[in-house]
């Protein structure tokens, strides 16, 4: 007998008038592990988490949470997961034990076992100390891990966590990373959406990346890195007015698509066997173009560069395509 998955989503879609959020996207995920959904703002990825999450329905196709329709038995499934979004959902009038104590009671835990419970998350996510303070004297760190603790009351088996270290610091981020390490090591299921490329590299077990809500690339970070093949030259141009001549100037020495970053004006450049030996011609090539780099660099493979490689996309388009998405999404 086949074992269970922890989610299972086959064929789905979600339109909003004549915009298709997410289109035709088929994914699962074995138990006990880390999903990683990859993708650019506007992408799908947390349409597709409210629709495994029973906050949205899907336009057409299944959706399945550890074997349970989400469409057919919503409530099932509500008391299966557990749901972290993009922006703490906790009241900052409330001090933090309130907080998860009222979850706690909707839960319909009876007192003793919401105080139990509560003590619990508490010690876990360093919280102790703050407890009877009000939500709006806590740290953004603090509400984050607060938000997450929220989400555990339930002893949820499987749990979504939809971008939750966005804006956090770098120690708050590895602290969330631990706690996520520890649950999966206790037996939960997590589905991680992140823009971080480290944070999926770090923690995911399988990584599915989504653009324009089609899913266009998943396997192991191992997989997709393998998919560049070989090594990366990179280099940053002093101003965005180089980019389409740069670009020109390396297309001859790169053996796949050459990507531009339009953050840090970097240019990624794949180059096969032998990087040292394109190293060489790169900057021939540039020296010919008159373009003095910034900076340079050759390196193997990153999943940021997978990731560039793959949506191939620019920061406009995605902003814009992010934008159509809010807008029908409030009508």
């Amino acid at each position: 007998m086949s074992e269970v998955l922890a989610f299972e989503v086959n064929r789905a879609a979600k339109y909003f008038g004549d915009l298709k959020a997410l289109d035709d996207v088929s994914l699962s995920s074995k138990q006990g592990t880390i999903f990683g959904l990859l993708g650019p703002n506007g992408a799908g990825k947390t349409t597709l988490v409210n629709m495994l999450t029973t906050l949205a329905s899907p336009t057409k196709g299944s959706l399945k949470v550890l074997g349970v329709d989400v469409v057919e038995h919503p409530d099932t499934v509500r008391n299966l997961i557990g749901l972290a979004g993009q922006f703490a959902a906790v009241d900052e009038y409330l001090t933090g034990e309130e907080n998860l104590y009222m979850i706690g009671r909707l839960y319909h835990l009876n007192h003793k076992e919401t105080k139990k419970r509560v003590s619990e998350l508490l010690e876990d996510l360093r919280l102790t100390d703050a407890a009877r303070r009000q939500v709006k004297t806590y740290s953004g760190g603090m509400r984050r891990r607060l938000d997450l603790g929220a989400s555990l009351v339930g002893r949820p088996r499987i749990l979504f966590l939809d971008e939750p270290t966005t804006g956090l610091d770098p120690r708050t981020r590895l602290e969330l990373w631990e706690i996520m390490r520890e649950l999966v090591k206790n037996g939960t299921s997590i589905l991680l959406t992140t823009q971080y490329l480290e944070e999926a590299d770090e923690l995911a077990d399988h990584i599915a990346v989504i653009d324009r809500g089609k899913l266009i690339a998943e396997g192991t970070s191992s997989q997709l890195k393998a998919r560049l093949g070989g090594d990366v030259v990179e280099f940053e141009i002093t101003n965005e007015l180089q980019k389409d001549v740069a670009v020109a100037a390396v297309s001859g020495v790169a053996t796949k698509k050459v990507t531009y970053n339009e953050d840090n004006r970097v240019i990624s450049v794949p180059v096969g066997s032998h990087g040292s030996t394109k190293l060489t011609e790169i900057v021939r090539a540039l020296d010919k173009a008159k373009i003095v780099p910034n900076s340079l660099s050759l390196h193997q493979p990153t999943l940021d560069d997978v990731f560039l490689n793959l949506i191939g996309a620019k920061a406009s388009d995605v902003a814009t395509t992010a934008a159509k998405l809010g807008k029908r999404a409030r009508r």
